[in-house]
């Protein structure tokens, strides 16, 4: 397991959820200059410090003995990969404050250190946050590996907060220094909406969700192919998103019991607000999860699934192959997993392995629909 080895700690860390076999690591080198300028640093004696978009706890884990921090971001599976590497660490989880971002900030800090995420929505959301919750003298630092730090950060952090100096680079990874310039308070342009034509519904999108401007096109190729005649089904939306695959079988289906869950808590925030606008008080359970794990085994009829192709900037199938493992554990016998994907990336095979059936549902020049039975 790789040691994240510097002034603050010396770390055994993990990604999460975790991967055989993986060369991946859970610090890069963004991390580790970010910690090593820090450590040059005069701050106060235990200083309140916010740290922001911690992929996997590397930055909340190494600071925590010798200051207050509090962690936010926009991933579940992120905050369960702080939990996990507090304890791989023998630290424990309440030395760490973690804040979802659904929640406010805790403020006023002495330090904030961020890593620039991959959704500038995102970014610019918590930066309107934060106006309130520095002073003048707030150290502020933004990190990232120049190959995913685009110049619009920048240009959000001198908007909203103040003056940018650029670091050298080194090993591939640079910092951004914001001093602060006592910006007026910014009204946020988040949450967003755009009108679904068919059915016909607004829905609202939070800063850190997926395809936050216009409903994906994968999604509106899969929306007229949605289960119907499900009765009084238990029905999953797995990876919910603003919650549309769910509304939508729940418009068609009066019966049927829906759950929905996503690893953002943006997204689970604003499927429930498009719930509730298209459904009114109709019961849903929504909640902000690693997948299905948390389901019980063989109790689901039937799960909906947009799988994702990437996490944070890796891309791949990894995190799609373990939404179909859980979809499996937590379906009934003869239950159904639905997916769209893109047609190359042959899920058919995936899924043919693991239940056996499957049956093409329609298809277009880019993406294909399953239907995959237990």
């Amino acid at each position: 397991m790789p040691i994240l080895n510097t002034h603050f700690a010396q770390l055994d860390l993990l990604r999460y959820p975790e991967q055989n076999n993986s060369p991946l690591q859970a610090f890069d080198a963004a991390d580790e200059y970010l910690l090593k300028h820090l450590s040059n640093c005069t701050l106060p004696s235990n200083a309140r410090t916010l740290v922001l978009n911690d992929s996997f706890g590397a930055l909340a884990a190494s600071l925590c003995k010798q200051m207050q921090v509090q962690s936010s971001g926009d991933s579940f599976l992120a905050h369960q990969a702080l939990r996990k590497n507090l304890e791989l660490n023998q630290l424990t989880e309440h030395t760490v404050d973690i804040i979802r971002s659904d929640q406010p900030f805790n403020g006023p800090y002495d330090c904030v250190l961020i890593r620039v995420p991959k959704t500038l929505a995102l970014l610019e959301e918590q930066l309107i946050r934060l106006q309130s919750q520095i002073q003048q003298n707030t150290l502020i630092i933004a990190a990232g590996m120049i190959k995913h730090l685009p110049r619009s950060a920048g240009d959000l952090l001198e908007r909203y907060i103040g003056t940018v100096q650029a670091s050298l680079a080194e090993k591939k990874a640079r910092l951004l220094f914001v001093t602060a310039t006592g910006k007026a308070q910014a009204s946020s342009p988040y949450p967003s909406e755009y009108l679904l034509e068919k059915p016909k519904l607004i829905l609202r999108n939070h800063a850190g969700i997926f395809c936050r401007e216009a409903l994906d096109i994968g999604t509106r190729f899969f929306l007229p192919h949605l289960p119907t005649g499900l009765g009084n089904a238990q029905v999953a939306d797995l990876g919910c998103g603003n919650g549309i695959l769910g509304i939508v079988c729940g418009l068609t289906n009066p019966q049927a019991q829906l759950r929905m869950v996503d690893e953002s808590y943006m997204a689970v925030q604003s499927a429930q607000e498009n719930w509730q606008q298209a459904l009114g008080e109709r019961p849903v359970t929504i909640y902000a999860g690693d997948g299905l794990g948390a389901e019980q085994p063989e109790t689901l009829d039937v799960v909906l699934c947009n799988p994702p192709f990437h996490q944070q900037q890796v891309v791949g199938d990894f995190l799609a192959r373990r939404m179909f493992q859980q979809s499996y554990r937590a379906l009934k016998k003869d239950g159904a997993l639905w997916i769209v994907g893109n047609r190359h990336l042959g899920y058919h095979v995936t899924l043919k392995r693991l239940f056996g059936k499957v049956e093409h549902v329609a298809a277009n020049a880019k993406f294909v629909i399953l239907k995959a039975s237990k």
